[in-house]
């Protein structure tokens, strides 16, 4: 409950309350990153407790900032997508600034669109999830004109934005690794589509991987779509051939496409099959069996991306930058059919 009519509210009402000086609220307020995390706390508590709301419009003619930050992604019914949104949330929410969310729908046309849209809205910066590693640089470079941009999750091909993303290689030779220690021979890969730059990358770490095992070979390779019907699809044709020792799916939501596919058809995983995935989306823990998989640390990516845009939105002109964000390997039930006393991985 508000103590205090937000109209009667002024910025020294909430310095006084937070305990600190009103330049300090001040800071706080327009999304400043030159604050503790105390004063920080105290300031939006207060602010929250008094119902302050300030003038928002003044604020951006002042500064030329609006507060806000845009992202773009390619699919926000993805699970992995939700939560990257969710932790880029909580990051931006810790210093006040708000997000404003466009999805895609897998479209470069409609991505076009949104980052026209986006930067006519006046956002600070944008996040974006490109839709196709070619055919989205033209937009992109377009936007980057503007307000500072990061690429996160997946990039275009030589575009100078900065990029944050996951290790793809140390989490295919994780997998690939694992699979050995398991008795693995002859393995199928369901990737994403090519046309994406984790899709290509992850199928590229994943061959560098078998190349350096000392027995696994890929026995069939499908790509297509990051969704549960195409690892359904993909499953199906696979098995006209004979169950493989393991399959290994570019994402999860491909891998719980294909363990539904197996269980129709009879096919026990781990008992005739191994199945791994990729991403650590809440839903793979909550399968039976539950999914091993490369956990993306999304809390990570989204720090790493706002730091960038911090970065830039304070006037740093360094050369672009290339993160790449450690993934660990969640061993479960989908791989433990052969070695049951490997160490297992935490959940």
């Amino acid at each position: 409950m508000l103590e205090t009519d937000h109209a009667r509210v002024r910025l020294r009402d909430v310095a006084q309350r937070a305990g600190v000086s009103t330049s300090t609220a001040s800071r706080v307020l327009s999304g400043s990153p030159r604050v503790s995390p105390a004063a920080r706390r105290a300031v939006l508590e207060a602010s929250d407790r008094l119902g302050y709301r300030g003038d928002r419009i003044a604020r951006a003619l002042r500064t030329r900032r609006t507060g806000t930050i845009g992202m773009l992604v390619p699919d926000i019914a993805n699970p992995f997508f939700a939560e990257l949104i969710e932790s880029v949330t909580r990051e931006l929410e810790a210093v006040g600034i708000d997000l404003l969310l466009a999805d895609s729908h897998g479209s470069a046309e409609a991505e076009a669109r949104w980052l026209v849209g986006l930067s006519e809205r006046r956002v600070d910066g944008l996040l974006v999830v490109p839709v196709h590693h070619h055919r989205s640089r033209a937009a992109l470079e377009r936007a980057a004109h503007g307000p500072p941009l990061v690429q996160l999750d997946r990039e275009v091909d030589g575009l100078p934005a900065d990029f944050v993303g996951v290790d793809n290689d140390r989490g295919c030779t994780e997998i690939a690794a694992h699979l050995t220690e398991c008795g693995v021979e002859r393995v199928a890969v369901i990737g994403g589509p090519e046309s994406s730059s984790t899709g290509r990358a992850r199928a590229l770490a994943f061959d560098r991987a078998v190349a350096g095992s000392r027995s696994l070979t890929v026995s069939v390779r499908e790509s297509g779509e990051f969704s549960t019907a195409f690892g359904r699809e993909a499953a199906r044709r696979i098995l006209r051939g004979g169950p493989p020792d393991a399959i290994v799916c570019g994402s999860d939501i491909i891998a719980l496409g294909v363990m539904a596919e197996l269980r129709r058809c009879h096919v026990a995983v781990p008992g005739d099959v191994l199945v791994t995935g990729f991403d650590g989306i809440m839903m793979a823990e909550l399968t039976e069996p539950a999914l091993t998989t490369v956990v993306q640390p999304s809390g990570a990516i989204a720090a790493e991306a706002c730091r960038m845009l911090e970065l830039r939105l304070g006037g740093d002109d360094a050369p672009v930058r290339h993160s790449l964000v450690a993934p660990r390997l969640a061993i479960r039930g989908s791989t433990r059919r052969h070695r049951p006393d490997v160490a297992q991985g935490a959940p």
